[in-house]
C-alpha cells in the first residue's frame, strides 16, 4: 500500500504536521471510479489551490450507496492506488459514509474544492471550512466526460447482436 494512502486518524496527524510547517491543505473527494481525463484535469486544478492536496475517496461501501446499481467498477483499494500514483495527489483517505462531512471536521482544509456541478450552497462542509477562515472553490469539470458515460459507451459498444 502507498504511503500516500492512510487511515483518517493517521491523516489529521500528517496534517497537523504540515501546518506546523505553514503548508496550505486542499481537501476534495469523490469515487474516483474509473479514472479518466476529468479526473486529472480537476485534481490538477485542485492541488494548484494549497500545498498539499489530500482526496477523500469514498469506499466501495460508501459508493453502492450514492451510486447506480453495479458501482462501484473498481473496488476502493484500487481505486486509491491509482490515486496514489497521481503526481498532483499527497494524501488520500478512504471514508465509508455517503459524504465526507466527518473528514472535512476532521481535517478543517484551508480550501474545499469541488466541481461547477456542484452550486456552493449545496458542497458538504463548505460552511466548515468558511467558518475556519478557508474558501471554497468551483472548478471546471469537463464537458461531456464522466464514468457513467464511459460506462454506457462500453455497455452500448458491447451489447449482444441479434442470434448472438
Amino acid at each position: 500500500m502507498s504511503s500516500k494512502i492512510l487511515k483518517l486518524q493517521d491523516l489529521v496527524q500528517t496534517i497537523w504536521n504540515l501546518r506546523e510547517l505553514g503548508k496550505s491543505i486542499v481537501f476534495t473527494n469523490g469515487c474516483f471510479d474509473i479514472l479518466h481525463v476529468g479526473h486529472v484535469r480537476y485534481l490538477t486544478a485542485a492541488r494548484s489551490e494549497g500545498d498539499v492536496l489530500v482526496v477523500g475517496l469514498n469506499s466501495d461501501e460508501s459508493v453502492r450507496s450514492i451510486k447506480p446499481e453495479n458501482r462501484p467498477i473498481v473496488n476502493q483499494n484500487q481505486r486509491a492506488e491509482v490515486l496514489a500514483g497521481l503526481e498532483c495527489v499527497d494524501y488520500i483517505t478512504v471514508f465509508n459514509e455517503p459524504d465526507p462531512l466527518k473528514v472535512i471536521k476532521e481535517l478543517k482544509p484551508d480550501v474545499l474544492v469541488k466541481g461547477t456541478d456542484w452550486i456552493e450552497k449545496e458542497i458538504i462542509g463548505a460552511d466548515i471550512v468558511k467558518a475556519n477562515g478557508g474558501k471554497v472553490v468551483r472548478v471546471p469539470v469537463v464537458p461531456e466526460v464522466s464514468t457513467s458515460r464511459i460506462i454506457q459507451r462500453i455497455a452500448k459498444r458491447y451489447q449482444p447482436r441479434d442470434g448472438e
